[in-house]
């Protein structure tokens, strides 16, 4: 989770993408307790990759120590000081590759089942696209175990996306790999990513089998984040979830579920739903908003939107179709 998460701005220029609450919860939040759900062997160590301590200070250190503790995990704090890949951000962590190990990008939301075959050395977890061209694709042979990766394939390889989710029964062979590749020289423009380790494993004939997720939900930029928050939003109802906290004060107002409403909210005269978030201390007046992402202490008079992207401590009195506002801007 090293990256400045550019394409979210503003909403990443004060907080790390990772750490952006979604449906009341920070995403590697919610990333990390679904791979805990599912693992059936004690978790001991949790590595988070972080970048510069100038943007990725103390606080969230000890956010991602919290997380960790939380699961009975010993957490770690490493620094990818420079932006060369994932495969580099990996070795980042060199102290914790060894034994079975889960590797995840902190930046989706899933729902899955993540099974793990004892046949298999490596798992992938993938999801089934209709624009396989704009992703990572696996190729798999016909005993349905994976053979090759490939970027944004031109012609039609297959139409399963990798999600960025990756189990290594044994990790330490996968650094091995990644060391090699370290030690070519980096052409100009160009990273150390984890599918050339990946495709070294596949030359040494280990056996990587694909993995399916239910849902895979993206958090890339803001409209993609509106849509993941109303998903899982329902997903969060469905699983019978309480999405309201008991401090919230609602007078006069209809909410209309799935919504998530924080501690300490006040909504008055204002209609809200579906698909609307409400961060801690945030005050809606004579608002009426659908499919919406509201961060903490905002005060809303007079809003309209079917969507909107709000940040923290944010003031606004107006009538917009959309909107993405950062922190603290105030708009009269």
């Amino acid at each position: 989770m090293a990256g400045r998460g550019s394409r979210l701005r503003p909403h990443s220029l004060t907080l790390p993408k990772p750490l952006l609450p979604v449906a009341g919860t920070p995403i590697v939040h919610q990333l990390v307790h679904e791979i805990a759900k599912v693992a059936k062997s004690k978790i001991t160590d949790i590595g988070f990759v972080l970048g510069d301590p100038a943007f990725f200070g103390d606080q969230i250190v000890k956010d991602l120590q919290n997380l960790a503790t939380s699961l009975g995990a010993k957490p770690h704090i490493f620094r990818q000081l420079k932006p060369l890949g994932t495969g580099h951000a990996i070795m980042c962590a060199q102290e914790l590759l060894e034994g079975p190990t889960v590797v995840a990008y902190a930046d989706t939301l899933i729902r899955a089942s993540l099974t793990l075959d004892p046949e298999a050395d490596a798992v992938i977890w993938v999801k089934q696209v209709q624009q396989p061209e704009d992703f990572g694709v696996v190729e798999l042979n016909t005993k349905g175990n994976i053979v090759n990766l490939v970027e944004k394939p031109k012609k039609y390889i297959s139409d399963r996306a990798v999600i960025g989710i990756y189990y290594f029964k044994a990790i330490e062979q996968l650094k091995k790999k990644l060391e090699a590749v370290m030690e070519q020289k980096l052409a100009p423009g160009s990273e150390y990513q984890i599918n050339e380790g990946i495709l070294g494993l596949l030359q040494d004939g280990a056996i990587i089998k694909p993995g399916d997720v239910e849902a895979w939900m993206d958090c890339g930029n803001p409209k993609a984040t509106l849509q993941t928050n109303s998903e899982m939003l329902t997903l969060l109802a469905q699983e019978g979830a309480s999405l309201t906290d008991p401090s919230a004060s609602i007078e006069n107002s209809t909410i209309i579920p799935p919504c998530f409403i924080g501690k300490n909210t006040m909504i008055k005269d204002s209609m809200v739903g579906p698909g609307v978030s409400i961060g801690e201390g945030t005050q809606l007046v004579k608002c009426t908003i659908k499919h919406s992402l509201i961060q903490k202490h905002c005060y809303l008079e007079e809003f309209k939107s079917e969507k909107a992207m709000i940040g923290n401590h944010v003031r606004y009195k107006g009538n917009p179709t959309f909107v993405s506002l950062g922190d603290y801007s105030e708009l009269q």
